[in-house]
């Protein structure tokens, strides 16, 4: 049983596909003999190969082998199919297959191989022929290409905005099905700000209401298709649409005059010509056919008019033999014209001076008596007073400064009213045109995210620059781009004009470097060709970024050239923001410490340990030895309450009697050690050291006090005759107390 086995690959390098040999037992239902299969045992390595390879070596597809390769050299691969031994080479000894040559994806994106393995001794077939295909990838090496390099097409004028004009289509070649290499987006590069165009369907429409096309009638407009969504880095192209407004009947006629005179015989026939007044129509084709007619005067019976189609003129005719008396000699006939005489244009260049007169209205009174006629503006109609009149003769003139790029058109109405009966009024409209002049420099269409590769070289075209003007020369726009003089030769970019209102920005050395220079500001200088020239100077912003070979841009950002370890400047500023929040805690601390140690270590009012007792008892003097019991100092726990002065008399009858504490006759170690081992065990004590102090003086000496405070507790006199064998230190004292004798004599 011949089992056909085909493997293709799947969209993942370095995929290997292991088949061994296997025993595969069933029973027919014919004969009941049992079928053995041998699955053959080919391995692959790769089946993806890069279109447009342009590496030092040939391209490595993959390898085959099997089973029965036991690497002696005595099996030999065999390779057939698309491209075998020419495009594809294998290596007949160890299976390996590669690309000779440079393949094209849009040429052909897959090949049907099919290898098998022989010995070469016996030429037999080890392993039954196996069939395999090899994909090429793509790479974005297409920019997409319009269907038609020249676009024409109309539009009536006056169409309101988002009206839509044309659809262009552009291709890509490349692969739709892998990545953006074929995703194109549309952008205008020229016809702003009167067109723009939908980036995903190239639909170009109408940006800017009421375009005339009495103003401009042709339009030129630049549309570019970008592959990579529009990302820096994608190819692109552009085709020109060439845009006409067709003409709509929106311009009434009008004379060039407002007053025409003839003569005629009195004895003229009817039918016989008196002369030709023409109106002028700026309208097109049947917009501009004019009809004439009489609607009013005090003729119009007796004479007629009659239009040449040939000349579009009016004839003014005898419509009825003229018995006319000396007295009227003279006729008056108001002459209109399909559709009617209803308005007024006027046009002003905008650059017109405040005050100057730019045009005139006439009314006339139709009655005999022709009464006097007053003009004034219909302020409802001119709330900004830009215009005036003089209200004798109807002339116009200019109050305010006019700008045609923020007001095109100014609609008045003029009113007509008679002095004498100012009931009898009638109004006009007069629509004035403000006429462009050049006050406006050209500027750079849009904001340009320009790159240049570290891998450029020199002649590389880096980007396309297209400039808008908010003129409208009658003309239509032409722009010159050059670099300022003082970049005039620029050691690292030049700028070609490409003469269709764009410019081209060209790399001038091989290679730059992120590390020296990362941004490069280049200055280009902008001109119109109206008159008087006007030019602005716009800069161009180029980063410097890393791209593969391809020119493909893969990083502009310097960051990774200068931060260790891949750290992002939002890594770095949390790290910075730690440090701070620790040294600010770190502050605290030390503060909040310093300020505990100012606190004093004792609060309670009644703990002695670190307080000073005060005493309110004021002594005597050095004659008082009756005033203060140095006991109370000896002793810190007595009260206040409890003392008696010593020199009067208390008031009650018994006698008060002083027990001396039990701890005045203990020594002082023991009363220290006592007083430690009370600290050591008091819960309330604070977990600092601390410094307590005791106003405890110990036991009496042997020598007795020899202070005069205690003299009241003996019953007599002291015997201080031992002083005078204690020494020459104490011979002072031994006179002073032991000279008894002599005080008494």
């Amino acid at each position: 049983l011949l089992v056909t086995q085909v493997i293709k690959a799947t969209e993942t390098f370095g995929i290997s596909l292991y088949s061994h040999s296997e025993r595969i037992t069933r029973l027919s239902e014919n004969d009941g003999k049992t079928l053995h299969r041998t699955k053959r045992g080919w391995m692959w390595n790769q089946f993806f190969l890069l279109e447009e390879y342009t590496g030092p070596d040939t391209q490595y597809v993959g390898k085959l082998h099997t089973d029965q390769d036991k690497g002696d050299g005595n099996l030999k691969y065999i390779l057939t199919g698309d491209g075998a031994g020419s495009l594809f080479i294998i290596d007949e000894n160890t299976g390996d297959i590669h690309a000779a040559k440079k393949l094209d994806r849009e040429e052909k994106s897959l090949y049907v191989l099919r290898a098998k393995a022989i010995d070469r001794k016996s030429g037999r077939q080890v392993e039954p022929e196996s069939e395999f295909i090899i994909k090429i990838h793509d790479i974005n090496d297409n920019e997409p290409k319009f269907t038609k390099d020249l676009y024409t097409a109309s539009i009536p004028e006056m169409s309101g905005v988002g009206t839509s004009v044309i659809q262009v289509t552009a291709t890509d070649a490349d692969d739709a099905n892998y990545g953006n290499s074929a995703k194109v987006v549309y952008s205008i590069l020229q016809g702003q700000p009167y067109f723009s165009v939908d980036p995903e369907t190239g639909i170009i429409k109408t940006a800017l209401p009421d375009m005339s096309r009495e103003n401009r009638e042709q339009y030129q407009v630049v549309i570019q298709a970008k592959d990579m969504g529009g990302q820096m880095g994608g190819l692109s192209g552009t085709t020109t649409v060439n845009i006409t407004l067709t003409d709509v009947n929106d311009n009434p006629p009008r004379f060039p005059q407002s007053t025409y005179q003839f003569s005629s015989p009195e004895s003229a026939p009817p039918g016989t010509p008196l002369g030709r007044i023409k109106a002028n129509d700026p309208d097109l084709g049947e917009n501009a056919e004019i009809e004439y007619s009489i609607s009013n005067g005090d003729g119009s019976d007796v004479f007629d008019i009659v239009t040449d189609k040939d000349t579009q003129e009016g004839i003014i005719t005898v419509k009825k033999l003229t018995h006319i008396s000396c007295k009227m000699t003279q006729f008056s006939l108001i002459i209109l014209f399909v559709p009617y005489r209803s308005s007024y244009l006027i046009e002003v260049d905008e650059d017109a001076k405040e005050g100057s007169i730019i045009g005139q209205v006439v009314a006339q009174d139709p009655d005999i008596t022709k009464n006097t006629i007053k003009y004034s503006v219909d302020r409802h109609t001119d709330l900004d007073r830009i215009f005036n009149i003089y209200s004798g003769n109807g002339s116009l003139f200019i109050s305010k400064p006019l700008d045609r790029e923020e007001t095109p058109w100014h609609n008045i109405t003029v009113i007509a009213t008679e002095i004498n009966n100012p009931k009898q009024s009638s109004q006009i409209p007069v629509f004035i045109r403000i006429l462009d002049i050049n006050d406006h420099a050209p500027e750079f269409a849009k904001y340009y995210e320009t790159f240049v590769c570290e891998n450029a070289k020199a002649g590389q075209l880096i980007q396309t620059v297209s400039a808008v003007d908010k003129d409208e020369p009658p003309r239509g726009h032409k722009f010159f781009f050059e670099l300022v003089p003082e970049f005039a030769v620029h050691p690292n970019f030049s700028i070609i004009d490409n003469k269709d209102n764009t410019a081209g920005i060209i790399t001038r050395r091989n290679g730059y470097s992120r590390s020296k220079t990362s941004t490069y500001h280049l200055p280009i200088i902008i001109f119109d060709n109206d008159y008087p020239v006007q030019s602005s100077t716009g800069t161009l912003t180029i980063q410097v970024c890393a791209c593969d070979s391809r020119g493909n841009m893969q990083s502009c950002n310097t960051e990774a050239l200068l931060l260790p370890a891949g750290l992002s400047t939002g890594a770095l500023i949390a790290i910075l923001l730690c440090i701070i929040i620790l040294l600010v805690l770190v502050v605290l601390f030390a503060a909040l410490k310093r300020q505990r140690k100012k606190e004093p270590l004792i609060i309670s009012k009644d703990d002695v340990r670190d307080n000073i007792v005060t005493y309110n008892d004021e002594g005597g003097g050095e004659e008082d030895t009756q005033a203060f019991d140095i006991g109370t100092l000896r002793n810190p726990e007595a009260r206040e309450e409890s003392k008696m002065r010593r020199d009067v008399l208390p008031e009650t009858i018994f006698q008060i009697r002083r027990t001396a504490p039990l701890w005045e006759n203990i020594d002082v170690q023991d009363f220290i050690h006592r007083r430690l081992k009370e600290n050591d065990s008091d819960p309330a004590a604070p977990p600092y050291d601390s410094l307590a102090t005791y106003a405890y003086e110990g036991n009496d000496s042997i020598a007795n006090s020899l202070s005069s405070l205690e003299s009241l507790a003996t019953d007599g006199n002291q015997d201080y005759d031992y002083l005078s064998d204690w020494g020459p230190r104490f011979k002072k004292l031994a006179d002073m107390y032991g000279g008894e004798e002599s005080d008494r004599d």
